[in-house]
């Protein structure tokens, strides 16, 4: 299998989980991430920050690019792309981020899934894929994330990848243009392999 490749070409961690591959993002995915990305506007909008105007362009996905690159040298952030059909179809991404060592050993982590391929678990086996990767290979404490409120579908995911609601945050994020509520979710290593 191409997983030695993919580590050398895309300078970062192949993480794999129950039908899902993670790998870092490179510039020969700008088409299928923007096609993706853009077929599933409305369906991811309600949920996420409000897109740049170029959002979908080489030029853009070429910054972002260099973003991941320089948080993923910092230890700071660890972006993936989500493939299935043996790392050949993107689905969507998950990222941990916001990564604090020291005394809290945490984690934040963010995912999407395009609207073609919601609904098949593929978020979930994602999100548990990286909660393991979190725990095993970065030895993370605790790992994070947060949803609106009204986003059952995300509430789920993280409810079946074994994080618990811990409270609501008002006004915590700039989501589609405006403020929102969301509820915190958190999960902790605590060696009973929870998340992995």
């Amino acid at each position: 299998m191409a997983l030695l490749d993919w580590i050398s070409d895309a300078g970062g961690p192949v993480v794999e989980g129950r039908g899902v591959i993670l790998r870092s993002p490179r510039q020969s995915d700008h088409e299928a991430w923007a096609i993706l990305r853009q077929e599933s506007y409305a369906y991811l909008q309600p949920w996420e920050p409000t897109w740049p105007e170029d959002d979908l362009t080489r030029a853009a996905f070429k910054r972002r690019l260099s973003i991941y690159q320089r948080e993923l040298e910092a230890g700071n952030a660890w972006p993936f792309f989500i493939f299935i059909d043996h790392g050949r179809t993107l689905v969507g991404a998950v990222t941990l981020s916001n990564v604090r060592r020291g005394v809290a050993e945490t984690g934040t982590i963010g995912y999407w899934i395009a609207s073609r391929f919601a609904g098949q678990g593929l978020a979930t086996e994602a999100v548990r894929a990286i909660v393991g990767f979190a725990f095993k290979e970065l030895h993370l404490h605790r790992v994070e994330a947060a949803c609106v409120p009204h986003n059952a579908a995300s509430r789920r995911v993280l409810e079946k990848s074994g994080f618990e609601l811990e409270g609501r945050a008002r006004a915590y994020l700039k989501i589609n243009g405006g403020w929102a509520d969301h509820l915190l979710f958190g999960c902790v290593n605590d060696g009973a392999g929870r998340a992995g």
